[in-house]
């Protein structure tokens, strides 16, 4: 929009001298991406962020998927992003996206349009009380001031908008939610002209016309190392312990794997590696990174011979629930996570202590003071273990007649190139990514939402990330692909979602792992009560997809052969665009075929 355009405005209505105010305050900021839902309260706003060249409008028609667009996109940009929305329920569609940035430390500014104060709580339509209404799941809340054209609004509205964005980033990252009052007119139609006042009778806070009132800078809060004390402490529990372990959660920090993997070499601890700690992938040294453990884990005569003496774990709790079960099998063992987002992200129990501090400064100084170990007894006990699994793994799945879905995992790890975003999809996806995508050379980035771990908005969060690596103003060029690994029923969900595919020209392959239903409730003792089982746990929809995709403008294939998937996958990838990839499996033989591969582990380490 020209600049004398963006003028009219503000001087025909002065809630646009406000909210645009409020936008150049964020774009100078640095925020680029905001998520817009059209609704009638939020015009203003809406119409503010359309003006601003600086920002880039993400148009959803569905909240929900909105939400989930933008944290895919603020998670893939590692800045934050923010939504927007009218009044009412729109607002309350927001929620679990959230919920999801809250427990991720994802950097949302939430903006909900509201009705003015004297049509709250009174029977005005699409007015709901939105205050606090996302309550814990946000870092802070601002029920925020009407408009106003004076120096004095302009000064706090500029100062908030600075604050909000800034605080979404700070330690921990997460989401800030700003309510903000409209009263009409909500378009910037002209008004009644009036003359000034004498300058004598004009009063000194009142708007001036000048849009460069003094405004304040916020610096971004880092967590600091712990004190001299603790560090000696705990490289003196390290240095006299030769059979550790480093537990790798999530993490999205890049400069942490250098310094981590230095960590576990100068030590001789093995990292049992979480798919979405982004250790598992990449050029650097992995000789120490475990990614076969959910496997091992299970077998009882492994576990029995492995008792640690310390446990060091970085970020959250990780997905395998086999490696929790060890923790708890050596409940006395020291555990100490280093939690670097100021939390108590601790669901076990069992540490024995908690340091909060920035992980990359503990290790860095931890490298300064630790000795070289020179026992390799322990870690090669672990590497030997982890490469045999990997290798029955691999040998017995082959094997299989029939489509499994943990092969999805070892046959992308093959066919995906440099570069690529590879998202999966809560319940059973996550995990066979945990069991099935070992070790990789190349830069493959791996995410997903497991913050609330829900099936929810799925679909969106991966076209967020892939539009981060689309996007005009990225730096990340537009050679970087896109893989989404989802469940029929999470793909349902979100089946809305795709609709972002063919508004903004985003690529992104789906491989759908339709098993009609919740295929992991079969490995759950709900499926030990078969009367309700299908109808409460297992819930068939035997919907066909393909016409869904047609209608959203993208590709259906149906794979029979995994000679057929890939060269699906490797089309998709290279013509772009929304392509999905349907691999139909059972769900009994799904269990069957996955209680093989641990019987084919448990023998092969029999052997051993």
């Amino acid at each position: 929009m020209e600049q004398n355009t963006v003028e009219r405005q503000k001087q025909a209505n002065p809630t646009y001298v406000y909210v645009h105010a409020f936008v150049e305050e964020l774009a100078r900021g640095g925020m680029q991406h905001v998520i817009v839902c059209p609704g009638s309260r939020s015009t203003p706003l809406a119409m503010a962020f359309a003006a601003n060249p600086a920002i880039r409008v993400w148009l959803h028609i569905d909240e929900r998927s909105a939400a989930f667009f933008g944290l895919g996109l603020a998670k893939r940009l590692d800045q934050p992003v923010a939504l927007l929305c009218t009044s009412g329920t729109a607002a309350a569609n927001f929620l679990p996206a959230i919920v999801e940035a809250h427990l991720t430390h994802i950097p949302l500014l939430v903006l909900t349009a509201d009705r003015p104060h004297e049509l709250r709580d009174n029977g005005a339509p699409q007015a709901i009380d939105q205050n606090r209404l996302y309550g814990t799941h946000v870092k802070w809340f601002v029920d925020v001031a009407l408009p106003e054209a004076s120096n004095a609004a302009l000064r706090y509205i500029r100062t908030l908008a600075n604050r909000a964005a800034s605080l979404t980033q700070a330690i921990p990252a997460g989401p800030v939610h700003l309510n903000l009052p409209f009263r009409e007119p909500l378009i910037p139609e002209p008004l009644a002209e009036a003359p000034l006042p004498p300058v004598e009778q004009r009063d000194p806070l009142a708007w001036d016309g000048r849009l460069d009132a003094p405004y304040i800078s916020v610096s971004e809060a880092q967590l600091g190392i712990p004190s001299d004390t603790t560090l000696q402490q705990l490289s003196e529990q390290i240095g006299k312990t030769k059979r550790g372990l480093i537990v790798a959660g999530t993490s999205l920090d890049p400069d942490l794997i250098d310094p981590l993997t230095k960590l576990a070499q100068q030590t001789g601890y093995p990292i049992l590696a979480d798919p979405l700690s982004q250790l598992r992938c990449g050029p650097h040294d992995q000789s120490h990174i475990l990614s076969s453990y959910d496997a091992f884990l299970r077998i009882d005569a492994f576990v029995e011979q492995a008792d640690p003496e310390l446990i060091l774990r970085f970020g959250a709790m990780p997905t395998a629930k086999p490696l929790l079960l060890y923790l708890k099998r050596y409940a006395t063992c020291p555990q100490i996570v280093i939690d670097g987002n100021d939390e108590w992200q601790e669901p076990t129990q069992l540490a024995s202590a908690m340091i909060h501090a920035n992980p990359l400064a503990l290790c860095n100084r931890l490298l300064e003071s630790l000795p070289i170990s020179t026992t390799e007894t322990w870690l090669q006990r672990w590497q030997g273990v982890d490469q045999v699994t990997r290798q029955a793994l691999h040998s017995t799945l082959q094997d299989f007649p029939e489509l499994f879905e943990g092969r999805v995992f070892t046959e992308l790890a093959d066919l995906l190139p440099e570069g690529t975003t590879l998202y999966a999809g809560n319940s059973m996806p996550v995990r066979d990514l945990d069991t099935f995508f070992w070790n990789n050379e190349r830069t493959i980035r791996l995410l997903g939402n497991r913050g609330a771990s829900g099936i929810d908005g799925v679909i969106s969060s991966a076209l967020g990330a892939s539009a981060a690596a689309s996007a005009s103003d990225s730096t990340m060029g537009n050679n970087e692909p896109t893989v989404l690994v989802i469940g029929d029923l999470s793909f349902f969900h979100d089946l809305n979602g795709l609709l972002a595919a063919r508004l903004h020209k985003l690529n992104l392959v789906i491989v759908l792992i339709n098993n009609d239903g919740g295929g992991i409730f079969s490995f759950l003792p709900q499926a030990t009560y078969p009367e309700h089982f299908e109808q409460l746990f297992g819930t068939p929809i035997g919907l066909d997809f393909s016409h869904a995709v047609q209608m959203y403008g993208g590709t259906f294939q149906r794979c029979e052969q995994w000679e057929d998937f890939r060269s699906s996958i490797t089309q998709g990838i290279s013509a772009g665009g929304l392509h999905v990839v349907e691999v139909r499996t059972e769900r009994a033989s799904n269990v069957s075929m996955h209680r093989q591969l641990w019987k084919a582990v448990a023998e092969a380490l029999d052997q051993k």
